[in-house]
């Protein structure tokens, strides 16, 4: 396997998280989910032993090393964890923490083509979508301070960032992406990744163009069946249940404002029906951090029954230390648990409905 595919081109199932776009107006939060409410004791022992883990394993050059995989996109989700705790990322307890993950994402992207990390779009997409997260919380004055002059801001690597991704797409036959920058050929997992990040981004403000969404989307819905299912690459040969890739597309149909097609309709349903039987495959941590978000912007009640089993298999699996084990290494592992855990905190705008 290329290792600068990574620890993302094994996952058939891929990566994908949510990030609202729906105006708050247009589809008010119902009384149960709101931003502030008291958060189970069970939840904020998991996540605060979770967090302290990642606080004591992040390099001084901001990544996070060791066993498993790591690059910005590893980096991108273990900052996600901190800026989802609700400390102040400026002056808060994590705020060191935030700041080196910063910098070390945005040294980690290329000058000329604005790829973050070894040409990996997976590790590019998350990347984004942390920078995302980032972008107008981070006080961009502190960021570079007692450092080298002249880095860029959150903002600019951001904007480089999706013009990359929008030149990629120009490339692909689909309107999707694969694992490298110049692929033309596209699956359902890195699509979700990047997709979700330039939403992030337009959410931000950044300036995404509407024919870029619209193309990544009728790719999806190319790859969507009637009952729900959805394909990885080149069709819907080889198609099976995974939960990942069905909660991908529901995602990227939320996300994107497009709850009214009937693909949408048949994933979400697929997915509130099945509460039970998901999240116990082989990359469990991936599949419920993809349908945390996928069920909380498509189901809100399935979510609070789906959230109760979640809490639930957590407790049961986080070790002495605070991680959690997986396929990519305990970095992977700990960021996509607590990301699944991080819905009952709401701190984030990826965390919103």
């Amino acid at each position: 396997m290329n290792s600068n595919h990574g620890w993302m081109a094994g996952l058939l199932l891929g990566f994908a998280a949510a990030i609202s776009t729906m105006p708050s107006d247009a589809m008010a939060q119902p009384p149960t989910i709101r931003s502030g409410e008291v958060v189970p004791r069970d939840v904020r022992e998991i996540y605060d032993r979770g967090l302290q883990y990642l606080a004591t394993t992040q390099t001084e050059t901001g990544a996070w090393a060791g066993t498993g995989e790591n690059g910005p996109g590893v980096t991108g989700m273990a900052l996600m964890v901190l800026l989802a705790s609700g400390e102040d990322p400026n002056f808060g307890l994590y705020s060191n923490h935030v700041r080196r993950a910063l910098r070390n994402i945005i040294t980690q992207q290329h000058a000329a083509t604005g790829i973050y990390g070894q040409n990996s779009m997976y590790h590019h997409g998350f990347a984004m979508l942390a920078l995302a997260e980032a972008y107008g919380t981070v006080d961009d004055r502190n960021l570079w301070a007692g450092t080298e002059a002249n880095r860029r801001s959150i903002g600019v690597s951001l904007e480089l960032g999706v013009r990359a991704s929008i030149t990629s797409q120009k490339k692909n036959s689909v309107g999707g992406w694969r694992y490298g920058p110049d692929s033309t050929d596209a699956d359902t997992s890195v699509s979700g990744a990047v997709l979700v990040g330039l939403l992030a981004a337009r959410n931000a403000g950044i300036e995404v163009p509407d024919e870029v969404i619209d193309k990544a989307i009728q790719y999806f819905t190319s790859m969507t069946s009637d009952g729900g299912q959805v394909g990885y690459s080149g069709g819907f040969g080889g198609m099976d249940e995974s939960f990942a890739r069905i909660s991908i597309a529901t995602l990227c149909y939320s996300v994107a404002r497009r709850k009214d097609l009937k693909q949408f309709k048949a994933t979400i349903a697929y997915l509130s029906k099945r509460l039970e039987s998901s999240g116990q495959d082989h990359y469990a941590e991936y599949t419920r951090y993809y349908q945390a978000q996928a069920l909380f912007q498509g189901d809100v009640e399935a979510w609070e029954k789906w959230n109760k089993l979640l809490v639930r298999q957590l407790k049961a699996s986080q070790s002495p230390d605070g991680s959690f084990k997986g396929q990519f290494g305990p970095t992977v592992g700990t960021s996509m648990s607590l990301l699944a855990l991080a819905l009952n905190y709401r701190f984030l705008p990826i965390y919103e409905r």
